[in-house]
């Protein structure tokens, strides 16, 4: 398919804005960006209703639970969110575990696990094995339901990936949005949409760069989850965008873990680029994929 006009739009005015590159700043200014982009967009009628929002701390880290409406038991996400292991927040995803929570009948549980380049690898690998112990613990008082799930989106997807795979007998199931699996691989969709795509293999290199891997780690599994070990992970969702360099390696992951005889619902939402979820406000293609994503995790969750 042809890219998304509404997203060729506002990639056009991103273009256009002056900005220099996110690869070309730091990470405080790569930052403010992804927060004008998703914080800053949100009038205060489009906020996603729930039941109810605590902030509160989970391992020792900033968190938000979010609730729906009515009565449980409910199944509970761990959800860790993107950003190339550097930004990103609460606040940025704010809205994404608001729908998943609303429209997947499910508690979530946001937490903002240590950026690099302050707190290197493995440090959110850790924090996210932390947060998924603590939630683990006390999934009856959270949720209510038997089932524990980890989301994330790029960054945090991989990380979920990550502790799906180190703690099998804790994780149900698995949302993996544009999951990162595989550094090293050499796959067409990273020279396909290497530029002009709102993530480029520039900045994943500056990501990569500041999340300080070790070079004799870079075939880690808790780096590459496709180098790990697949076989009884829980059963998956992995969504992947047309246009966005991570496709191919997102969708070799679903490859691999159908291959091992895990249950995987797998699709890509063609016309789209990496970072659709934010993308809600600006086109009615990004709005749609990500109504029928929370659909999908729903059938993911409830069956």
């Amino acid at each position: 398919m042809p890219l998304d006009p509404a997203t060729r739009a506002l990639l056009d005015l991103i273009a256009s804005s002056g900005y220099p590159p996110m690869h070309e700043g730091t990470p405080e200014e790569g930052r403010r960006a992804l927060r004008a982009m998703s914080v800053d967009w949100v009038k205060p009628e489009d906020v996603v209703p729930v039941g109810s929002v605590e902030d509160l701390t989970v391992a020792d880290l900033p968190a938000r639970t979010y609730r729906p409406e009515g009565d449980g038991p409910w199944p509970t996400m761990l959800y860790l969110h993107g950003g190339g292991f550097v930004i990103g927040d609460l606040d940025t995803h704010d809205q994404l575990c608001r729908r998943l929570c609303a429209g997947a009948e499910m508690v979530v549980v946001s937490v903002a696990y240590r950026l690099a380049p302050e707190a290197p690898f493995p440090a959110a690998v850790d924090d996210a094995v932390a947060a998924l112990l603590w939630v683990a613990e006390r999934r009856a008082e959270l949720g209510g339901s038997e089932v524990v799930a980890v989301g994330g989106d790029s960054a945090g997807a991989n990380l979920a990936a990550v502790i799906a795979q180190e703690h099998p007998d804790l994780v149900d199931a698995q949302l993996l949005i544009y999951p990162a699996t595989h550094v090293l691989g050499d796959y067409p969709s990273r020279t396909e949409n290497a530029e002009g795509y709102l993530l480029e293999n520039a900045t994943m290199e500056w990501f990569f760069t500041h999340y300080g891997v070790p070079m004799d780690q870079l075939d880690d599994p808790r780096v590459s989850p496709l180098l790990g070990q697949v076989a009884g992970v829980a059963k998956a969702l992995v969504a992947t965008a047309e246009f966005d360099p991570l496709r191919d390696e997102g969708e070799a992951y679903a490859a691999a873990l159908d291959a091992a005889g895990v249950p995987v619902d797998r699709f890509r939402y063609d016309g789209l680029v990496h970072g659709f979820i934010d993308m809600v406000p600006a086109s009615p293609a990004a709005a749609a994929a990500v109504e029928d994503l929370v659909s999908r995790t729903r059938t993911l969750l409830h069956g």
